[in-house]
């Protein structure tokens, strides 16, 4: 018998919507929280309520308070895996922060619905007994924090939410899933081959994240600076390129201490040391900047935050984020 513990935190997984009006929102109840009567003899399921949260609400706090609370449980009771019910416009940093923050072996799901519980083709209940099968099964452990939605298991530093709308809205652009859920069974075809992971006490810098377009120039990355942030993640053009008229800043932020992160906004590929024009990579990697390995900006973002909380040393904080 295995003992599964579903933390709910909210999300469009937990809400209905108005017939009447269309709107969906929160209910009095949770209401994937009867899901005996779909599971197998062999499985159990507790169940608590932490956040009631909708995604966008959700604060790296939240995430800290949610990572702590895993903890907690699985010293102080035995259970075989977790799933995390969460909102699916946050539910990629979530997922990512627990699988930096989390020290277990053990199996920890995130899923989340596109639909809500009472709309028709809701994807709720049937993505949350999908991942409580892939938190039984004893092939999930030691793959860090996995997402699970749509009959697919991704890791949490690769998946993305790519559409709006779509129910199959979580890929793993370039990568693809690790794994694949049917009626029966969990079938894995391939794993990470690194994990990081650093435990951490405390969030508590301030990371901005930025977005790089034609004809921009230093005034948001001075503005961002001034603001009171610990560091800067950029989403670069193409392979790691900027706009010469963001460099002074840069090397401003840089001079001043703050660490500067590049990723690319391109969803495929990573960034690179290619060019040596100003504000190539080649020049930013030389003025400091320092190069993400395939981290989306949001992700970027996240684990600067947690990485801060270690250091900011550009020389340790370099080969943490890949190269």
């Amino acid at each position: 018998m295995k003992t599964i513990l579903v933390i709910h935190t909210g999300g469009t997984i937990s809400m209905k919507e108005n017939k009447e009006t269309g709107e969906v929102n929160t209910g009095e109840q949770h209401p994937l929280q009867e899901i005996t009567s779909f599971l197998s003899g062999s499985t159990e399921v507790e169940d608590e309520i932490l956040f009631y949260l909708p995604s966008p609400h959700i604060r790296p706090d939240h995430m800290l308070e949610l990572g702590q609370f895993i903890h907690e449980k699985l010293a102080v009771q035995h259970y075989d895996g977790i799933v995390v019910t969460h909102g699916t416009d946050t539910l990629e940093e979530t997922a990512y922060f627990l699988d930096l923050f989390l020290q277990t072996r053990k199996p920890v799901i995130v899923t989340g619905a596109m639909r809500s519980s009472n709309e028709i083709g809701s994807d709720g209940l049937y993505n949350l007994l999908s991942a409580i099968k892939v938190a039984s099964c004893d092939e999930a452990q030691d793959k860090g924090v996995l997402v699970v939605m749509n009959d697919e298991i991704h890791t949490s530093r690769n998946v993305t939410k790519t559409s709006t709308s779509n129910v199959a809205t979580f890929q793993s652009p370039q990568y693809g899933p690790i794994g694949i859920t049917t009626k029966n069974d969990v079938f894995f075809h391939h794993k990470s081959t690194s994990h990081d992971s650093y435990p951490i006490q405390q969030l508590t810098k301030k990371v901005v994240l930025i977005k790089a377009y034609a004809g921009m120039d230093g005034s948001i990355i001075e503005a961002a600076r001034e603001s009171g942030a610990n560091g800067m993640v950029i989403e670069a053009l193409g392979q790691g390129n900027l706009p010469p008229e963001t460099v002074p800043a840069i090397k401003e932020t840089i001079q001043k201490g703050l660490p500067v992160v590049l990723v690319s906004r391109c969803y495929q590929g990573i960034v690179q040391d290619t060019y040596s024009y100003e504000g190539g990579g080649r020049n930013l990697r030389e003025l400091g900047v320092i190069f993400a390995n395939g981290l989306t900006g949001p992700k970027a973002r996240i684990k600067l935050m947690v990485a801060l909380e270690m250091t900011n040393n550009p020389l340790e904080l370099t080969p943490m984020f890949g190269y």
